[in-house]
């Protein structure tokens, strides 16, 4: 083989090689989970190795069980609720306000727009003391209401700001021939624009489930019963509710947490890919 046929090879075979080093790379987290949950107790903390010396699979049977006497079904039912509503939410709320900043016209609508934008820097433990006295004088403390009322008030100004920059580029002559047929504002955002919209809405949707789910503070603030817990919290609990810790349940349970984020993936990747292309992501 000659310098430049080498050299052409070293550039076809060069960037596949370090796209696997780096897949590499970034499984090593979720294998050293997998092989922790079947570590037996003593090997969890004690051991070096990758793998463990023999498979305990009653961690699983454990962590099937659930915490606190409430059963892994109740916890993912919880969180399914919890993520649902944040998603219908969401993209109900969110894809209203974009398209009255994107589509109509009112005064101080610019002043209005930055400082809906400027909010994105402002951090979450800022407001997280005034809504909690909020939700405890309104009783809703202990209850759903606190994780999912919010989404249907359009207070994630990211989503907002991700669907008026795809609602922009939409063309205008759709809407003037709507109104042109009687539509008016709201019928022409259900009827024209939101459909039209589907890409950033399912980009809204899958990150919105995927933080709701994977949320541990604000249900750790707001939630005290085990009964109404989420599996987030109910990994927690495999610390806190003996002397010694249960970490090989623990982290069973973190395995059987992630699946479902797994799969929701694979089933919607090619719907994020899409979203992530054509919204205002793109710059």
């Amino acid at each position: 083989m000659n310098a430049a046929t080498f050299g052409v090879a070293r550039r076809k075979w060069l960037p596949h090689a370090i796209a696997v080093v780096s897949l590499l790379i970034l499984l090593y987290p979720l294998v050293w989970l997998l092989a922790t949950s079947l570590k037996p107790a003593d090997e969890v903390v004690t051991s070096l190795d990758l793998w463990p010396s023999h498979l305990e699979w009653s961690n699983y049977t454990t962590a099937l069980e659930g915490v606190s006497g409430v059963s892994i079904t109740r916890l993912f039912g919880n969180t399914l609720l919890i993520a649902g509503g944040a998603v219908i939410g969401n993209v109900l709320s969110c894809s209203l306000a974009a398209y009255a900043f994107a589509r109509l016209r009112f005064r101080m609508r610019k002043v209005m727009f930055a400082f809906m934008v400027a909010t994105l820097m402002l951090p979450h433990h800022v407001v997280l003391i005034p809504q909690y006295i909020i939700f405890n004088r309104l009783g809703l403390v202990d209850t759903y209401w606190p994780l999912i009322l919010p989404k249907f008030l359009a207070t994630e100004a990211f989503f907002v700001f991700l669907i008026v920059q795809f609602m922009r580029g939409l063309p205008r002559e759709l809407e003037e021939s709507a109104r042109i047929d009687g539509c008016g504002p709201f019928r022409t955002y259900w009827s024209i624009t939101l459909p039209l919209s589907r890409p950033a809405l399912i980009t809204t949707a899958i990150f919105t489930f995927l933080w709701a789910w994977n949320d541990f503070l604000t249900q750790m603030i707001y939630l005290f019963a085990p009964e109404k817990f989420t599996v987030t919290l109910a990994l927690r609990s495999f610390v806190d509710q003996s002397s010694t810790s249960a970490y090989g349940p623990m982290f069973a349970m973190s395995v059987i947490s992630v699946l479902p984020i797994v799969l929701f993936f694979f089933v919607f990747q090619r719907y994020l890919v899409q979203g992530m292309a054509t919204s205002g992501l793109k710059g």
